[in-house]
């Protein structure tokens, strides 16, 4: 009973009965519930404590931006279930002037990701010139990991999303990792224009991810695995939260003496060999499946695949 008393005072409030609904639609950043509801961010901040006190919201801290989410599925399904049942047949403006409000917060997301691009299409233009086509890549990507659906994929280094887009539609749940507060904006407008609710973003440290054990069915390093000083520890990690016949796939660069990159590309890694890549999967109690070589630029681009022991298709609890 006591429980209830605390979930129904949580919601004895209009704005917090308005920020349910908003959160339902997408996760926002306090600064973007505050824009939506036309209240102060203190304001704001202040209903959102009381939601996270009751667990009906989730926060959580990227860089200086503090997202929300709703809490477990458990525990605020039935609320909204009730919620959508009183107000059916009842046209609510102010939820209607909501998401007009929450369209334009959208637009401004994909708007700030399409500025950046802009402002970086040099560089991109650069590295991407140096290597194989990126469609390419993403081909070989798509036939090692198949068309079957793959359960929980986790993208390590997710950067602008650019893998969930590609392979979160076969996944039952998807997460993108990155250290990056504004690469994971730039994800966030993305999936968000896709449609992708399913696929959800962390920051974190590619060292220490906040996945649970074993509740992995594929992990991707996408191009990062030469920006870690300690490559064998990343790896490590990523076997740590795969299941029983979960996949590893990397892609990144041969060995090559592009020393520039070290400096104008904060690369920590001049690619790496197959001795040292088979040799951590090793470390890592990881079987070699697949290797491949995509040539075509001045770098090249080698492919990955390894498996975790075990019979894969064991329902795992998520994190």
């Amino acid at each position: 009973m006591a429980e209830a008393l605390d979930i129904f005072r949580a919601l004895a409030d209009s704005t917090r009965l308005r920020i349910l609904a908003l959160l339902r639609r997408m996760e926002l950043s306090v600064g973007e519930l505050a824009q939506v509801l036309d209240q102060s961010q203190p304001r704001v901040s202040r209903h959102v404590k009381i939601l996270a006190d009751a667990r009906l919201v989730e926060r959580r801290k990227e860089g200086s931006w503090v997202f929300v989410a709703l809490g477990q599925p458990e525990r605020v399904e039935p609320l909204l279930l009730a919620l959508d049942r009183w107000g059916e047949g009842n046209a609510d403006a102010e939820a209607l002037a909501d998401a007009e409000r929450l369209d334009a917060v959208r637009q401004d997301r994909t708007s700030a990701a399409a500025q950046w691009f802009e402002a970086h299409a040099g560089e991109w233009d650069a590295i991407r010139s140096l290597h194989v086509a990126e469609s390419e890549i993403e081909a070989a990507m798509q036939e090692a990991i198949g068309d079957a659906p793959i359960g929980r994929l986790v993208d390590i280094g997710t950067g602008t999303g650019r893998m969930l887009e590609l392979f979160a539609p076969q996944a039952e749940s998807a997460i993108g990792i990155d250290r990056s507060s504004e690469m994971l904006r730039l994800a966030r407008a993305k999936l968000s224009e896709q449609g992708l609710t399913h696929a959800e973003l962390r920051q974190a440290d590619f060292y220490a991810l906040p996945i649970l054990g074993e509740t992995a069915d594929a992990v991707i390093f996408h191009h990062v695995l030469h920006f870690a000083q300690q490559p064998e520890m990343a790896i490590g990690e990523a076997a740590r939260v795969l299941g029983a016949g979960g996949r590893l796939v990397i892609v990144d660069f041969a060995p090559h003496d592009r020393e520039e990159l070290r400096t104008s590309d904060a690369h920590a890694r001049l690619g790496f060999s197959d001795e040292q890549m088979l040799g951590w999967f090793k470390a890592a109690n990881l079987s070699p499946v697949r290797t491949e070589m995509l040539g075509g630029g001045e770098l090249t681009v080698k492919l990955w695949l390894a498996r975790k022991a075990g019979e894969p298709g064991i329902k795992r609890k998520a994190a």
